[in-house]
């Protein structure tokens, strides 16, 4: 079969790839559908992100859906041409964070498309992917393939909100509106957030943060003081996610945050330096967030009842063997929110 691999940055390649054997308790999936990811992109621009570097060609991709192909000895419930997304987490299950129910925490973690195993871990991005049958959820009918894929970007923000606790009637700031962002402004309008107020430095995804039901979209490399009204009293919100990874954007959020606010921090941006002062004259909270578990299978399951429509977010759709010009257009923020290869 055929695979977008990754060699070194920039240098992003259609390669055969070996199909693995369909050992018992596992599943093949038909790809029909991967969106290119943020940590996608570092590594196709970069080679990595933080410490973490590509040392072998690896197929990218982890936000994948298709048909289900063919499966293993002992697997049930599941069968040839059921449509399916693909949970590219596979947690050991036996190390203490597992044991604990911190699944997103193991040890031994393996996950799609991710260096930071060495072998790598290949990615989703491939014609067939072969997978534990614990990964693979049937999908809703009333739910396109396009969208299943969209399942794995969802989580994340699922899993933010749940860290951040109940958001019932809070103001929100969402700083950062990329794929992310975007949909924070869905979760926490699902969670019965008043007030919502996203903001990042282009025009085009504030956009599409209005679309999906943020109360102000603000352009703060065009108006610094936007945020000026909500630091009255020693600020307003509620609740921060940071979802831009800048430290310059979670710096100017902490004046806004009121006093025992929460700070979610989504974004990876690298190290950052933090006025500890404000923090603790504020009694502010920081929380992080990584990844996803439960949430998977819950975000599938709002997306079919159409409680969350996802369908703003997916900018373009490319034939897979497009995918150089696909990530070329996924790293114009100015063009696309999610672009998705086709398989």
């Amino acid at each position: 079969m055929r695979a977008v691999v990754i060699h070194a940055p920039k240098d992003l390649r259609i390669d055969n790839f070996p199909d693995a054997v369909l050992r018992p308790g596992e599943v093949r999936v038909k790809i029909a559908n991967g969106g290119i990811c943020g940590s996608d992109l570092h590594y196709y621009h970069h080679g990595g992100f933080g410490t973490v570097r590509i040392q072998q060609p690896m197929a990218l991709g982890h936000e994948i859906a298709g048909l289900v192909a063919a499966v293993g000895e002992g697997v049930a419930g599941l069968a040839e041409g059921i449509r399916v997304a693909v949970n590219p987490s596979l947690p050991c299950g036996v190390c203490s964070y597992c044991l604990e129910g911190m699944r997103n925490q193991c040890l031994d973690m393996r996950f799609m498309g991710s260096a930071m195993r060495n072998p790598h871990v290949q990615g989703g991005f491939r014609e067939y992917v072969t997978v534990d049958a614990s990964q693979v959820f049937p999908i809703a009918q009333s739910l396109s393939l396009a969208e299943a894929a969209m399942a794995e970007p969802l989580s994340v923000c699922l899993h933010a909100a749940h860290q951040a606790g109940p958001l019932l009637g809070k103001r929100v700031l969402v700083t950062g509106c990329g794929p992310i962002g975007a949909l924070m402004v869905l979760v926490a309008r699902y969670g019965g957030a008043a007030e919502i107020v996203v903001t990042d430095v282009a025009d085009a995804p504030l956009a599409v943060a209005r679309k999906l039901g943020a109360s102000r979209a603000i352009n703060v490399a065009a108006d610094t003081a936007a945020l000026e009204p909500w630091r009255a009293g020693k600020g307003t919100f509620d609740v921060l996610f940071e979802a831009s990874g800048n430290q310059a954007a979670l710096r100017l959020a902490l004046d806004v945050l009121r006093p025992g606010g929460i700070i979610v921090q989504l974004g990876l941006g690298g190290e950052m330096t933090l006025p500890l002062n404000t923090v603790v004259a504020k009694e502010l909270q920081i929380r992080g967030t990584f990844r996803f578990d439960r949430e998977f299978e819950l975000a599938l399951r709002l997306m079919g009842e159409g409680l969350l429509d996802v369908r703003p977010l997916i900018s373009a759709s490319l034939p897979f063997d497009s995918a150089v010009e696909a990530f070329e257009l996924a790293s114009d923020r100015s063009k696309s929110m999610k672009v998705q290869l086709t398989f």
